[in-house]
């Protein structure tokens, strides 16, 4: 990673600097916490995220001790300059509680309605259960069975999906839909395709319409 502009960072009094913690496979916010300048030199330097600890005023490299660090692709700054954004790729829990984010308790509005994210959490999960027991876990029996049993199951999903379509029954659309999206992840495990490659390969097509 590239030196970061410290020039174009609003540090406060303290020299210190909020970040926003995002992971870059589901969209979800994961921490937020502060970092000066040192510890924004060290992430760039490591690509590992390292910040500031107010409370014990020192250094903190965030999964120094618990093995979860998270790996930055990228540092965002708003509009103020005032917050950052770091687009992570975390390689465990992101609270100390052991929950995947920090921000698991609702206190006002709708519960859980982060249904946005949760392909990306779902992916995350599937890479996981990939190595468990056969015997315990569908996702790593049917990948035992080989790429071919995968893309049948993708191509059976597929084509009740359409069916569903075509006759117009939104129940079983939703249901078919939702094992072709979860058969689809693990071809793309099978396939050793991650699913950002497939975003990635969806938005290059978005930008090529946009500029037609």
């Amino acid at each position: 990673m590239s030196s970061i502009d410290m020039s174009l960072i609003k540090f406060n009094e303290k020299g210190l600097v909020s970040v926003v913690v995002q992971d870059s496979a589901s969209a979800e916010v994961l921490m937020a916490a502060w970092a000066n300048k040192e510890s924004l030199e060290l992430t760039a330097a490591s690509g590992n995220l390292t910040l500031w600890s107010r409370s014990r005023k020192s250094i903190w490299k965030k999964g120094e001790t618990s093995g979860n660090v998270m790996k930055v692709l990228e540092l965002r700054i708003d509009c103020d300059g005032d917050t950052l954004l770091a687009i992570v790729e975390p390689a465990g829990p992101a609270c100390h509680t052991g929950r995947q984010t920090c921000f698991y308790r609702s206190l006002w509005g709708k519960e859980n309605s982060t249904e946005a994210t949760f392909l990306g959490r779902l992916w995350r999960y599937l890479n996981k259960r990939k190595s468990e027991s056969p015997e315990e876990s569908y996702t790593a029996r049917l990948l035992a069975k080989g790429p071919s049993r995968v893309a049948q199951k993708v191509g059976e999903e597929g084509v009740e999906t359409a069916i569903a379509a075509a006759t117009g029954d939104r129940d079983a659309f939703r249901y078919e839909a939702a094992d072709l999206l979860y058969h689809l992840l693990v071809a793309c495990i099978s396939s050793g395709v991650t699913l950002n490659d497939v975003l990635d390969e969806l938005m290059s097509r978005h930008k090529k319409d946009r500029q037609q």
